[in-house]
C-alpha cells in the first residue's frame, strides 16, 4: 500500500486503488474489467510504471478487442483531461461525454473570443428523490468544432465558488444537446454500483497483501457483482409483468409465469419487491440461505442423526432450486 487519492474516503490515505470499466444498460451495471493502478514507489523488478489514463486507454482497447459493441464513453475528469485517452477514443471512433476542469484550455484563432450560450432548463431525474430542475448551456471556443463544450449547473445564475457546476466535453452532435446532461448522469450509476461492491460485496475486505492475490479476489467480486446484474433484469421483468397482469386484456400466461416463478417466494417477510441492484442482492441471498445453513449445520448432523431434519433441509434447498432464476447467456466475439 502507498499513500494516495482514495475515491471511496475522498481524501489521501494509505490504500491500493485500481482503473474500473462499467456497462450501463437500462439502469443496472456490468462490472467489465479492472487494472490495478501501481504507483511508482510499489513497482517490483520488471513492472512498467503506467498512469491511470495509460490503464484506461488499454481497457478500452481491449474491450473494442473483445467485441464490445460500445454506444458512449464516460469518464470523470482525469481522463477527460488526458489527450491520449481522447485520442484514443477518436481513432476508435466511440462517442463519449468526459467531465473536464472549469479552466479545461482549447487553443483558439488569434482575435477569437469564448462565449456562453443562453441556459436551457430541464428535468433532471434522481434515484429515489423528486426530479430536479438543472441548467445547461454551452460555451463556444471561437467557432464551433466538433468537439462540444457544456456546463451544467443547479442554478442558472454564475455560481461564483463553482460548487454548483460542473463542466463535460463531447463529440456528440449538436442534436443531442438538451440530452447531454441526462446521458453523463448515467455516471451516477456507474458510481453507485461501485459503492455496492465495496459496500455489500466486500470490494476492501481482502487481507492480502501480493498484487496478484488481491486481483483474483477483485475477480470474484467482479463475478459476484456480474451474476447479482444478470438477474437484476429478471426481477425487474417480475414486476412488470405484475403491473401488466392487472391491466385490462393482460395475457394469463405472462400471470402464471409470475405466481409460478416469483409470487410464493415474495411471501418471505425479508423479500424486497424493488428492482434495483440491491434488492435483487437481498432476495438473492434469502434463495440460498437453506443451501448455506444446510451445510453449517451438516458436521453437526453426522454427530447426532436426525434423518427428518436433513429430509427437511434437502426438501427446502430442492424448492428454492425450482426459483426460475433469470438464464444466463455471455458470450463474447473474439
Amino acid at each position: 500500500m502507498t499513500r494516495q487519492y482514495i475515491g471511496n474516503l475522498g481524501k489521501t490515505e494509505n490504500g491500493i486503488v485500481s482503473v474500473n470499466a462499467y456497462g450501463v444498460v437500462d439502469g443496472i451495471t456490468y462490472p467489465l474489467i479492472f487494472q490495478i493502478f501501481k504507483p511508482k514507489n510499489r513497482l517490483q523488478e520488471g513492472d512498467k510504471y503506467k498512469t491511470k489514463p495509460q490503464i484506461a486507454i488499454e481497457i478500452i482497447q481491449e474491450l473494442k478487442e473483445w467485441g464490445f459493441k460500445i454506444k458512449l464513453v464516460l469518464a470523470d475528469s482525469l481522463y477527460g483531461e488526458s489527450g491520449d485517452v481522447i485520442g484514443c477514443l477518436e481513432k476508435l471512433k466511440l462517442e463519449f461525454i468526459v467531465a473536464i476542469r472549469s479552466n479545461h484550455g482549447v487553443v483558439m484563432p488569434p482575435g477569437s473570443r469564448k462565449r456562453y450560450n443562453r441556459w436551457k432548463a430541464y428535468e433532471q431525474k434522481l434515484s429515489h428523490r423528486q426530479a430536479e430542475t438543472r441548467y445547461l448551456r454551452e460555451i463556444i471556443f471561437g467557432q464551433r468544432r466538433r468537439l462540444r463544450y457544456y456546463q451544467i449547473s443547479k442554478s442558472n445564475v454564475p455560481d461564483p465558488t463553482g460548487d454548483e457546476s460542473w463542466y463535460v466535453m463531447t463529440n456528440l452532435s449538436v442534436d443531442f444537446q438538451l440530452n447531454i446532461a441526462q446521458l453523463y448522469s448515467l455516471r451516477n450509476w456507474i458510481e453507485y454500483g461501485f459503492k455496492q461492491v465495496k459496500n455489500e460485496l466486500g470490494w476492501a475486505d481482502f487481507r492480502l497483501t501480493d498484487y496478484e492475490s488481491i486481483e483474483r479476489w477483485w475477480e470474484i467480486i467482479f463475478s459476484a457483482y456480474l451474476l447479482v446484474s444478470i438477474q437484476a433484469t429478471y426481477f425487474q421483468l417480475q414486476t412488470e409483468n405484475l403491473v401488466n397482469s392487472n391491466l385490462p386484456n393482460s395475457n394469463p400466461e405472462s400471470s402464471s409465469f409470475r405466481d409460478a416463478s416469483t409470487t410464493q417466494f415474495s411471501q418471505h417477510p425479508k423479500w424486497e419487491a424493488g428492482i434495483t441492484w440491491k434488492s435483487s442482492l437481498n432476495n438473492l441471498r434469502l434463495i440460498m440461505q437453506p443451501y448455506i445453513f444446510y451445510h453449517l449445520l451438516l458436521p453437526w448432523l453426522d454427530v447426532f442423526n436426525i434423518p427428518g431434519m436433513k429430509r427437511c433441509f434437502l426438501k427446502l434447498i430442492e424448492l428454492m432450486n425450482g426459483f426460475r432464476a433469470s438464464p444466463i447467456h455471455f458470450s463474447i466475439a473474439s
